[in-house]
């Protein structure tokens, strides 16, 4: 399972560890070139043998998807047309809702006391972490209530 906080200059990546509890930070990808992302992106889930992608959707407060949910969502389509291309079999995608996840990931990294600098980079890690944790959180919860 792989985590995915697509941004504008960043994606960041989180995966899970083999029990399936916890979410650790995985190299960002500073975006280039489209084609060479999805490839970045298509080795990480080949190197985890990922089944399933959770990414993070921004939302705006009221729950609507806004422009920058749709720019992820399109680039979700992307990444699964470039998985077919290359033979591949399609890894399941849930979209999890990020609202204020890089927020959060901001203040952590704040109180943490972690220079601007390093700042810039940890923190697309650490809302993929966040929002494949908070998933994780969530499925773990249900198992326990059945």
């Amino acid at each position: 399972m792989i985590g995915l906080d697509v941004g504008d200059k960043r994606i960041g990546l989180a995966g899970a560890d083999g029990l399936g509890l916890t979410a650790q930070g995985l190299p960002t990808i500073i975006r280039g070139r489209l084609q060479d992302d999805l490839d970045r992106i298509i080795r990480v889930i080949d190197e985890r043998k990922a089944t399933k992608l959770v990414v993070g959707l921004p939302k705006n407060m009221d729950g609507s998807i806004g422009f920058q949910g749709e720019k992820v969502r399109v680039f979700v389509a992307a990444l699964l047309a470039r998985i077919k291309e290359t033979g591949r079999q399609d890894p399941e995608v849930v979209y999890w809702d990020e609202r204020l996840t890089t927020v959060a990931a901001h203040r952590t990294l704040l109180e943490a006391d972690i220079s601007r600098k390093k700042r810039k980079g940890a923190v697309d890690r650490l809302a993929a972490v966040l929002i494949l944790q908070g998933y994780m959180d969530r499925e773990a919860n249900e198992k326990v209530r059945m």
